[in-house]
């Protein structure tokens, strides 16, 4: 099915699943509640001749990855696991060595699997991990995150920080399925659960002012875990996320670049303020009403967008200012942002909702204005 067609089997408690369309890298999306039962048949299915699995799974979610360990076993395959410390700094080189000298150990061969699971630490760490050993194997995604769910496990980037800058070693390496079941978020911690929906609102603000219509009308429902609301979300997410990257897997065209919206103020407010002291969708949050307020101020938008944004945001629980904010410091960080060219800085900004662009050479004092604005 295209990433734009309708779901199957629907969108009932059993789910609904799609596909990313990218040639023979294609992979379809499982997303449903309670069917961790479906996950082994889905596994060998979409990897045919498996005969190992490599478990990697966030020390978080321990009971949730060994029941799908035992389901994997139950069918006659192989299965080794290793548990990853929770939270940004295991994007780090030291566990990207370790997790290769793992998978050595293990007997892994080109007909092992490595199945990522936990948020989208785990999935960037396991998926690069993956992309490099003999050259890359297979690689499933088994988000347990909001976040990981809608973005970060779907598209097929992976990678690890460096001291100075995020997502700055890694590569592209797609996944050969994604299985996101809504239970596994039942356990996640309130201030993680809803850093997840700030990714959900941006994709209404990029490309589908409907669903951001549905966002507003449903916000209650989302914040509750409600599991229908919940799977709808993740559901238009995933194939708002797919359509982009169908059209530019590896960021050579620019379209890929709105998925960023947000995230040049974002990666600056995390790494400013000291990894872990916001949540990335906390972040990406309040860089959105930047760029929001930056695309005010260059006549890109009107007021209405910002404030529909911020009652949306608000009303999802999430932070929509950085009172710490030291523009100074943030500036250098967003220097180094991979959307710069020849030094200048670029952002995606709305023109609406349901619309953004990238926008070049912003003079600093703009920038500087949009920050000072949600301190």
């Amino acid at each position: 099915m295209p990433a734009s067609g309708d779901s199957s089997p629907g969108d009932g408690a059993d789910g609904c699943q799609m596909t990313v369309e990218l040639g023979d890298r294609s992979y379809p999306i499982h997303v449903a509640t309670l069917a961790t039962g479906r996950f082994a048949a889905a596994l060998v299915e979409a990897t045919g001749d498996l005969s190992h699995a490599l478990v990697i799974y966030d020390q978080a979610v321990e009971s949730w990855a060994q029941e799908l360990c035992e389901k994997i076993s139950a069918s006659a395959v192989r299965v080794d696991r290793r548990a990853v410390p929770s939270g940004e700094p295991s994007k780090s080189i030291q566990q990207y060595a370790e997790l290769l000298d793992w998978i050595l150990q293990s007997g892994a061969d080109r007909r092992s699997v490595v199945v990522a699971v936990g948020g989208g630490v785990v999935g960037d760490l396991a998926g690069f991990v993956a992309a490099s050993y003999a050259r890359g194997i297979r690689f499933v995604q088994v988000p347990t995150t909001l976040l990981a769910m809608v973005d970060s496990s779907v598209g097929g980037k992976t990678g690890i920080n460096l001291a100075g800058a995020k997502n700055m070693v890694g590569a592209f390496w797609q996944p050969d399925l994604v299985w996101a079941d809504t239970a596994s978020l039942d356990s996640l911690p309130e201030r993680s659960y809803l850093s997840g929906l700030a990714e959900v609102v941006k994709y209404g603000v990029i490309e589908d002012a409907a669903f951001f219509s549905w966002l507003e009308s449903n916000a209650s429902a989302l914040v509750n875990r409600d599991p229908a609301a919940l799977r709808h979300a993740i559901r238009q997410s995933c194939l708002c996320k797919a359509r982009v990257v169908k059209e530019d897997e590896r960021e050579t065209s620019g379209r890929r670049a709105i998925l960023n919206y947000g995230h040049t103020f974002a990666h600056a407010i995390e790494a400013t303020a000291g990894y872990g002291q916001w949540l990335h969708g906390e972040a990406v949050s309040i860089g959105m009403q930047m760029a929001a307020s930056l695309a005010i101020q260059l006549g890109q938008c009107d007021a209405d967008l910002l404030e529909r944004q911020t009652t949306l945001l608000t009303r999802c629980g999430l932070p929509v200012r950085f009172p710490d904010a030291d523009v100074d410091a943030m500036l250098p960080v967003m220097g180094r942002d991979k959307k710069v060219a020849h030094g200048k800085l670029r952002f995606i900004l709305p023109s609406r909702i349901g619309a953004v662009e990238l926008v070049g050479d912003v003079d600093e004092s703009e920038v500087r204005r949009a920050v000072e604005a949600h301190r």
